[in-house]
């Protein structure tokens, strides 16, 4: 898994020679800018009410009240530890959810994004077809709605366990690497329809090559610190990688 990792790190780095050789800014820019909104957007109105969720379950089961009975600096500890995990946990779901609507309405422009990068690759002229691209964009919503509701299953399991004192702590890190796997999976799965995967196939693939998914959707969240690259910057990326992994 850790060379998987290794390929789809390097595909990121080969994703931003090849847009530049290829100039392809503006099939970045112009979607990086509507995502960037949207995503703020979404944070900002999704803090307001995780942190009002978070009180308003602290408030009713009288945490607050009790802890101050108790006056123990190590049960207060565990209790704000615990509430932090869980607020992470909260803004991780929240983030699924985003991602899977960007996944569904921008599946258009990716699947034209990673045929015009494997056309390229392969020194093919690339000619638009509407019947491929919406063949593979609904290909890839139906996966997105599957990966969506397993993702969420996990997740809401990770909620209670965040809970538990000390074992919750361990919940980010998890929620993060499952994060990465099913965006890489996405991602990854445009490569995959061309290659005539069925939806099995390409389920059974992933699952034993889960360190390619979880590096291209590892990096993906790496690259917010510069939000308005991250979603094109990934399908390059991941068409790179499979590429690469078809060549070996």
């Amino acid at each position: 898994m850790l060379k998987e990792i290794v390929i789809a790190i390097e595909g990121w780095e080969e994703a931003r020679l090849f847009i530049k050789k290829h100039r392809l800014f503006r099939w970045i820019l112009i979607p990086g800018i509507i995502y960037t909104i949207l995503f703020f957007l979404g944070m900002w109105f999704f803090f307001r009410s995780a942190d009002s969720a978070v009180s308003w379950m602290s408030s009713n089961l009288n945490i607050e009240n009790w802890l101050q009975k108790e006056r123990s600096e190590w049960l207060s500890f565990l209790f704000v530890m615990t509430g932090m995990m869980l607020r992470l946990i909260l803004v991780l779901l929240y983030f699924s959810f985003f991602k899977y609507v960007i996944l569904i309405l921008g599946s258009p422009l990716f699947a034209f994004l990673s045929e015009k990068t494997e056309s390229s690759i392969e020194g093919k002229e690339y000619s638009f077809k509407f019947s491929e691209v919406k063949k593979d964009c609904l290909r890839n919503i139906t996966l997105s709605l599957r990966n969506c509701g397993w993702q969420t299953v996990y997740l809401l399991a990770l909620v209670l366990l965040s809970l538990v004192p000390l074992v919750g702590w361990i919940t980010p890190v998890i929620a993060l690497l499952m994060e990465g796997y099913y965006f890489g999976f996405s991602m990854l799965d445009y490569s995959f329809a061309r290659v005539e995967f069925s939806p099995s196939q390409s389920v059974h693939f992933m699952g034993r090559h889960k360190g390619l998914a979880i590096g291209n959707g590892l990096l993906f969240y790496v690259m917010h610190a510069l939000i308005v690259l991250a979603p094109a910057y990934a399908i390059i990326a991941a068409t790179l990688s499979v590429h690469k992994m078809k060549n070996s």
